[in-house]
């Protein structure tokens, strides 16, 4: 259990937590948790807040789990087969539960998760004849939208909402675009390995 890997186990347990702050039941079980009013139009759900302060934190050991396992070459079996969950549990489980409680469009998690199978599936393929699928633009950018996506969702939009830019929404949308595009991709460039015999 090298420092890449632990890296990786954190951002498995705070996706759970994020979870758990997302949808428990607060109110049903007599907590009571406080809300912040910015002005008359924009009430801040604090549990939000703290889910988004952890998804941050999450996502900075998703980029330094693989940059340490790259530099100091302690690159294993368990930590890319760990890396992989630990990336899907924070970032699909997220987008159902907001989806779920209406915060965004429940389209948004069924095509990225959707695109993330295929891609996954054609990753499997290529890795089970030898070959490795690099990641291309298109996915590094429909993850770098969906993540900052996401960060402001949870914080209500803050500081756009005051201006009301809804710069979150459009970064779901993109993302989700750029899901379908980048999914598209994949298949051009391996449709041949995935057919071949």
């Amino acid at each position: 259990m090298n420092l890449p890997n632990k890296l990786t186990m954190l951002r498995v347990i705070l996706s759970l937590v994020i979870i758990i702050v997302l949808i428990f039941p607060f109110d049903a079980t007599g907590i009571e948790i406080p809300k912040l009013y910015i002005n008359t139009k924009i009430v801040v759900d604090i549990t939000y807040l703290i889910a988004g302060v952890l998804f941050i934190i999450a996502s900075l050991t998703d980029f330094l789990d693989g940059y340490i396992a790259r530099k100091y070459n302690l690159v294993t079996d368990f930590g890319k087969m760990m890396d992989a969950i630990a990336d899907k549990m924070l970032v699909n489980s997220v987008l159902i539960i907001l989806a779920a409680q209406g915060v965004i469009h429940p389209i948004i998690p069924v095509v990225i998760i959707l695109r993330d199978t295929i891609v996954n599936s054609i990753k499997m393929v290529a890795g089970n004849k030898g070959k490795v699928v690099a990641a291309i633009k298109s996915g590094k950018l429909k993850t770098a939208c969906l993540m900052v996506g996401i960060v402001l969702v949870l914080f209500h939009n803050l500081p756009f909402e005051l201006w009301n830019f809804r710069v979150a929404e459009l970064l779901l949308i993109i993302a989700t675009i750029l899901s379908v595009i980048s999914g598209t991709q994949y298949y051009q460039m391996n449709k041949k390995l995935i057919f071949e015999k």
